[in-house]
């Protein structure tokens, strides 16, 4: 009898649990793949209601002495070159506008998915400078890296968010294509051979980003309309951001103005 007893207990329980584990399977059996729910459609921008936004960015302060840079530790970079080599840190012209700043959409675009551009952008090393000095693309989007030079450089970006690398190019050698997949404004990148050599790389994941010409002036075309957050970057006059608010097919005023440091 006991033995009976024994073994129907053994068969409720044993059933018990296989049903148990028929009615709730494991939490994980039925969580989505993260990386298919990760996966957004590509975001088409309406040509019918897209709008702009442009504007300039101005230096306040006393204009800044040329400095020159000394490459005579290497006559070869001398010699490319073709004349003095000033510092291009901070670009200003007679009407006190600002070149060189990175201005990119920091906010409004969330949960816009945008396709990756096909085309490259090249960074050259000319003269024994990086051109150019400040430059743009997309998260997964193709670096091309180019040496014009007779003789061998070094591009080293620090990335802190991205994957930090350093390669050496000499004259003629191919290409070198590279991409980050990560935000990160701005990375700096320097020469490990010849010090004065530097450029910014800035990584954003929406296609709203310009480099400002040396009258200072910017335009980021094919907006969809709303309210965004917009940011500019010098490499020696640190951030500032607007908030500014784009109509369907009209334009919005960004416009900056950056202090000397003191």
């Amino acid at each position: 009898m006991m033995n009976l007893r024994r073994f129907a207990f053994v068969a409720l329980f044993v059933t018990l649990v296989v049903t148990g584990c028929k009615s709730n399977p494991p939490a994980a059996a039925v969580v989505a793949n993260p990386a298919v729910a990760a996966v957004l459609p590509t975001y088409k921008v309406d040509p019918a209601t897209a709008g702009s936004v442009s504007g300039t960015v101005k230096y306040s302060g006393a204009k800044p002495k040329p400095k020159l840079v000394d490459m005579s530790s290497d006559p070869s970079c001398v010699a490319a070159h073709k004349g003095n080599a000033y510092d291009e840190s901070l670009v200003v012209d007679g009407k006190g506008n600002l070149g060189n700043a990175f201005v990119y959409v920091e906010k409004g675009l969330e949960g816009k998915n945008f396709a990756v551009p096909d085309a490259a952008v090249t960074i050259d090393q000319n003269g024994c400078w990086f051109r150019p000095r400040v430059l743009g693309l997309m998260i997964g989007q193709t670096l091309d890296v180019v040496n014009s030079d007779p003789v061998t450089h070094n591009i080293h970006p620090m990335a802190m968010v991205n994957r930090e690398w350093n390669h050496s190019q000499g004259p003629g050698d191919p290409a070198m294509h590279r991409k980050f997949t990560k935000q990160e404004v701005m990375i700096p990148v320097k020469c490990n051979i010849h010090n004065w050599m530097h450029a910014f790389i800035g990584v954003v994941d929406n296609p709203y980003f310009a480099v400002t010409k040396d009258d200072g002036s910017f335009t980021l075309p094919n907006l969809p309309p709303g309210t965004y957050t917009v940011i500019v970057w010098h490499e020696t006059l640190g951030t500032q951001s607007t908030t500014v608010t784009v109509p369907a097919s009209g334009k919005a005023d960004a416009s900056f103005t950056l202090k000397a440091k003191s």
